[in-house]
């Protein structure tokens, strides 16, 4: 890893002209959505970037393993037990970013800077005019969110996207969110989140994949002939997990001899084991809680339907950019029960990869599931274009396709 105070230490061979800046304060190893898609953007184009990020846990090994130079900031220890963490954070990653940039100019002579996310914005504003450079912006969900709120810093922040080369929203339902918010000139790119396959270790093979199923259902005690459903996230209201559980005692009625696997943590946990309790189906749904994304796979590979029927959370105000989730299922040749809401539309396509409801009907919910879990040829129908669409992508290069 080269760090800043090494930055007059001799350029790698392989990495002699790269011409874009990174910059972002997500990225691996801390396991974070945003820094998934920005380390994935990186892996596209290894000869022509240069990452400059905030310090995490076991970055050193991870730095020295990447094709790309890594500069990153660091955070004073005693911040991470301070309760003004919250504020110097983001003052300290528009200080850094701001200055390192600067330095970085002076050693690579870059003429781009592709900025991760919306959080941090006035430094990316301030070196739009320090520097002679053009610059993108990629918008996520709530990052745009959050600079609307206080007039000043959404002038500031309508301003950056003005000047910005182009704006890169990760679904279509964050670039019509942003043109519902802010009327601009500037172009917007929709350029989805891929699946690296590095990311759930190295079980991803038929043989791998089949002996994981085996194992993971045989800890839960699930017989290989029964369906399994499996949702993956935080458990949290907006989730609608609970429409799920609601849905096993029915299908169990109706003959389907259903497990259902949540993996994930979070406050509305003992809620949801109350349900299934009092609905008496708690030998049916299992708890897998925080499941490591090296474990996912196995995961994935146990289930027959994934299923998350989430709803839009607009009390907090909160703008979900893109459901990973259900692209990993389909990459894993699962059909999907979605909600036909906000960013899943560009992730599972209706009677194709999988099947849209409405969340609040449940009778259209149920039939969903009643469909699915009966009819395995339509099953793997459904995963199999899942599949081929979860190898679909479109490069981030295309954002330079004027310079060829």
């Amino acid at each position: 890893m080269e760090h800043i105070s090494q930055l007059t230490a001799k350029i790698r061979d392989e990495t002699a002209h790269p011409d874009i800046l990174v910059i972002s304060r997500f990225f691996l190893p801390k396991q974070a959505v945003i820094g998934e898609y920005i380390y994935n953007r990186c892996l596209q184009d290894p000869e022509r970037v240069i990452v400059l990020t905030a310090g995490c846990s076991g970055d050193k090994v991870f730095d020295e393993n990447q094709q790309f130079p890594i500069y990153r900031w660091f955070y004073p220890k005693y911040w991470h037990s301070s309760c003004l963490a919250n504020f110097l954070k983001p003052l300290a990653n528009i200080v850094c970013s701001f200055v390192l940039a600067i330095r970085l100019y002076f050693r690579y002579h870059y003429r781009y800077i592709e900025w991760g996310h919306g959080y941090d914005f006035p430094s990316l504003l301030l070196l739009s005019y320090f520097l002679p450079i053009r610059f993108f912006i990629y918008l996520h969900g709530n990052d745009l969110v959050v600079p609307l709120h206080n007039p000043v810093w959404r002038s500031l922040f309508k301003l950056t996207l003005h000047r910005a080369e182009g704006i890169v929203c990760n679904s279509s339902y964050t670039q019509n969110y942003l043109r519902s918010a802010l009327r601009l000139d500037t172009p917007t790119y929709v350029i989805n989140p891929v699946i690296r396959p590095e990311k759930f270790g190295h079980a991803t093979t038929s043989a791998s994949l089949d002996d994981l199923r085996v194992r993971v259902r045989q800890s839960y005690n699930i017989p290989e002939t029964a369906i399994v459903i499996l949702s993956v996230g935080r458990l949290v209201k907006h989730k609608s997990f609970e429409t799920v559980i609601d849905n096993i005692p029915l299908l169990l009625t109706f003959g389907v001899d259903v497990h259902y696997i949540i993996c994930g943590q979070g406050p509305c946990e003992l809620e949801l084991k109350s349900l299934a309790h009092r609905l008496r189906v708690n030998k049916r749904v299992h708890f897998a809680g925080y499941v490591p994304e090296n474990e996912l796979a196995g995961y994935y590979a146990a289930c027959d339907i994934f299923a998350m029927l989430g709803l839009l959370d607009t009390k907090h105000n909160n703008v979900e950019g893109f459901g990973i989730v259900y692209l990993e299922a389909s990459y894993f040749g699962k059909p999907v029960i979605a909600p036909r809401v906000g960013s899943v539309l560009d992730t599972v396509k209706h009677e194709e990869n999988g099947i849209l409801v409405n969340p609040n009907s449940g009778y259209e919910v149920f039939q969903a599931f009643n469909r699915l879990c009966k009819n395995q040829q339509l099953r793997e129908q459904l995963g199999r274009k899942g599949k081929e669409l979860a190898n679909r992508r479109t490069l981030h290069r295309s954002l330079y396709k004027s310079e060829t």
